[in-house]
């Protein structure tokens, strides 16, 4: 496996804000790491296509998806050191994983496959499609959200990993996240 998509231990707790597109996740990492007064892990993959796309009006490619990998660990790597009991992550590799696979038939670079196999998270927050889908130059799949918010609840699911569901407003999911949190301090 590449150097460059290995995870580093850190002493916080690593909360992973995980599902479709537009669906509350870089808003709830900022609304948590604002309480609970730590660092969050933007989306490296919306930074990198965003640029792509205002360069060359160009979408995602099977070639990026390593350096979008790599991008996302290097900055929760950096993140992590100034972390002070959690670290909230607006995405992961297991939710690039569920993207490649979706989009490209099953196929996801086995780097990023093996990469997830050895990543730790405590918990995820799984973010409901119950909000209004808002568009902009990188999202694409309005009408797939239904679809897509079973894949990511599978892949928690075949993983065993531990998540809530969070719906309705951004004030009600910010309400049961921190109760949710608050038993782990």
């Amino acid at each position: 496996m590449e150097k460059t998509l290995v995870q580093r231990q850190s002493n916080c707790l690593k909360i992973v804000l995980f599902g479709p597109e537009s669906t509350g996740k870089t808003t709830l990492a900022k609304q948590l790491s604002a309480y609970f007064n730590t660092e969050w892990v933007p989306e490296y993959m919306r930074t990198y296509l965003q640029e792509k796309w205002d360069k060359n009006a160009e979408k995602i490619s099977k070639e990026d998806l390593l350096p979008i990998a790599k991008g996302q660990i290097a900055l929760e790597n950096k993140r992590s050191k100034n972390a002070d009991n959690f670290l909230f992550c607006d995405t992961n590799l297991l939710e690039l994983q569920v993207y490649c696979e979706y989009y490209y038939n099953g196929w996801c670079p086995a780097e990023i496959k093996q990469a997830v196999d050895n990543q730790r998270y405590d918990f995820y927050f799984l973010t409901h499609i119950d909000v209004p889908w808002v568009a902009d130059d990188l999202r694409d799949r309005p009408n797939d959200r239904s679809m897509l918010f079973s894949n990511f609840e599978k892949a928690l699911i075949g993983r065993k990993l531990p998540y809530k569901i969070l719906s309705g407003t951004s004030e009600k999911r910010l309400e049961v996240a921190v109760k949710t949190l608050q038993k782990y301090l």
